[in-house]
């Protein structure tokens, strides 16, 4: 007891003194005797890259902002807690704000950043063998060109530090780097990394990463720079910015890249879909979230085992008291038939009567609605969420706290990832899950679309690759018509990626790349109030919001109290 809590008191010194917790360009101090304790001990060297890892996959957790996360900073969610002044109503608003803007992004970016080149500086020295260390500088390698890319994702251009470690009397730069610079050292830093990891990490190593994850974020990174938003950049004509926050030209030879680098993990056969549909059609979708160990997950955020989300999206009837995001009528709508077909199409057999009726499987893994046949405490029966109103009720039944109005705004609750079997009282079962950060279904929808841009007319490539998500989901037929234009499978493309990711923190940044934010995000979006007559329900499209987009809000503005720090470090546009 008496080692660990010395290794506690070293390493919250360490992170708190040298770790530049309120933005890189604070003083900070640090101190040689206090990295050699750490540095001089392999446990406390490992320990220290665990703590790099610590905070993987915060941008896309679903409370990240209080009431809701990205979810609901996008035209996916409504937000929970609408009175509070936070990031996601900012952006419903179109009121985002460089003074009031949440720094997570930024401030926990860099800390990690400086974390990892400290860690870089010492290993050399570190007390373990040599192939510990290669592989250590690798994950390390690997974890500061991620931490880079969530900065590039939410600012575009940004200072990058190289394997500087600034103590206090350093002048520390500030000058935001070109995009493409900064493209390119994520890139080459993530080349780099693999070079050095096995694809996959077995025994007690599973979890760290490996080369697939390497691949695989570099497959993220040259599709978002291959995308319309900065692949010839439209946001800002300043003269010192437009490098900065995109490409000034356009190069359709950067989708060739992205699809190589997706095409890297594809070939490698290390990783597939899970599949399973032996119980139910597209159980393995539902299935895939639950298991800590799976053929899927490329990278997760490893943690304990948890009821976090069954906490977060179930009905309040569940136990929560602190809940996340409620999903739009638009989201619901997003998913088609079973058939394959979107619900506007009219041979899909959508029946707005029976509007739930026959829809592509991953909706009821997705999204919990009127008389979803959800698993409370008794056993292992089913009972349906009751989210009736009381206006209009001839039945006499009562609509319970989950109601419409009551419990969500929308009409709706999120499902995505929710285990069927934590009970509502929280007192019995608790799921293994991991938070995906990047899996094998990213990747096939990375390689579609960029092979897709490419091409007049898609190809055989393009169809396997969507058809399998297709397939896995559980439609049937999962086959798509033969002879689709690019336009068209880009169409279908986007709409499997809404399905398939939705929830995972993907569709803020997705309909900002495609530069269509201002089309999706600038419109009255819906919930559904069901109402109950002596004929059945009926399902009444109630609005929910009007949301307002702005052109600056394709990227975030850059924490004001950084951009007073320095006069190099410059705003994005608009702010």
């Amino acid at each position: 007891m008496k080692t660990s809590f010395f290794i506690a008191i070293v390493m919250a010194f360490l992170f708190n003194s040298s770790c530049n917790k309120q933005g890189f360009l604070d003083q900070t101090q640090s101190t040689d005797l206090n990295e050699q304790v750490v540095f001089s001990d392999s446990a406390y060297t490992i320990n220290f890259l665990s703590g790099i890892y610590s905070e993987v996959g915060f941008s896309t957790w679903p409370k990240r902002f209080g009431g809701g996360g990205l979810d609901a900073s996008t035209d996916e969610a409504e937000g929970a807690g609408m009175g509070s002044i936070n990031t996601f109503i900012q952006f419903a608003t179109g009121t985002v704000n460089s003074n009031i803007i949440t720094k997570d992004a930024w401030n926990i970016s860099y800390t990690n950043i400086r974390r990892a080149n400290i860690l870089l500086k010492n290993l050399p020295n570190a007390k373990f063998a040599n192939s510990i260390k290669v592989r250590t500088k690798a994950e390390a390698r690997f974890l500061r060109a991620y931490y880079y890319f969530i900065l590039l994702e939410h600012y575009a251009g940004i200072p990058l530090m190289g394997d500087s470690v600034y103590k206090a009397t350093d002048v520390i730069p500030a000058k935001r780097d070109r995009y493409e610079d900064v493209v390119n050292y994520i890139v080459s830093e993530l080349d780099q990394a693999a070079e050095d990891l096995d694809w996959e990490q077995t025994g007690e190593n599973y979890g760290r990463v490996n080369k697939a994850a390497c691949y695989a974020l570099k497959s993220r990174v040259l599709l978002y720079a291959a995308s319309p938003l900065f692949n010839g950049q439209t946001l800002t004509t300043q003269a010192d910015l437009m490098d900065v926050v995109g490409y000034p030209t356009t190069d359709a030879a950067r989708w060739k890249k992205a699809e190589d680098a997706a095409l890297q993990v594809i070939e490698s056969q290390a990783y597939q879909l899970h599949l399973n549909n032996s119980t139910e059609l597209g159980f393995g979708f539902y299935q895939v979230f639950q298991l800590r160990k799976n053929v899927e997950y490329i990278f997760a955020r490893m943690q304990d085992a948890n009821r976090n989300l069954e906490g977060i999206w179930n009905p309040p009837t569940f136990g929560v008291s602190s809940p996340g995001a409620y999903p739009y009528l638009e989201t619901v709508n997003a998913f088609g038939m079973k058939n394959g077909l979107p619900i506007d199409d009219p041979n899909s057999g959508f029946n707005p009567i029976k509007p739930y009726e026959n829809r592509d499987p991953r909706l009821a893994n997705t999204i919990t609605r009127d008389q979803s046949m959800v698993f409370h405490r008794d056993g292992l029966a089913k009972r349906p969420v009751n989210i009736y109103i009381d206006k209009t009720n001839p039945n006499t039944t009562i609509s319970g706290q989950d109601a419409i109005y009551k419990g969500t705004p929308t009409g709706y609750y999120t499902y995505k990832m929710i285990h069927r079997d934590v009970a509502a009282d929280w007192f019995n079962t608790v799921t293994p899950r991991c938070m995906p950060i990047i899996r094998y279904a990213e990747i096939l929808l990375n390689y579609a679309e960029a092979r897709n841009e490419q091409l007049n007319t898609p190809d055989s490539k393009v169809y396997e690759a969507v058809e399998a998500i297709r397939e896995r989901a559980g439609l049937v037929p999962f086959e798509l018509q033969e002879g689709l234009s690019q336009s068209e499978m880009r169409a279908i493309i986007r709409n499997e990626r809404h399905k398939e990711l939705a929830f995972e923190g993907h569709r803020f940044f997705d309909v900002r790349r495609w530069n269509i934010a201002e089309q999706v995000e600038s419109v009255q979006l819906h919930g559904t109030e069901p109402v109950k007559t002596t004929s059945g329900t009926a399902y009444n499209s109630v609005p929910v919001r009007k949301r307002v987009f702005n052109k600056r809000m394709y990227l975030w503005p850059i924490p004001q109290s950084e951009i007073a720090k320095s006069t190099d470090l410059i705003q994005n546009p608009g702010y």
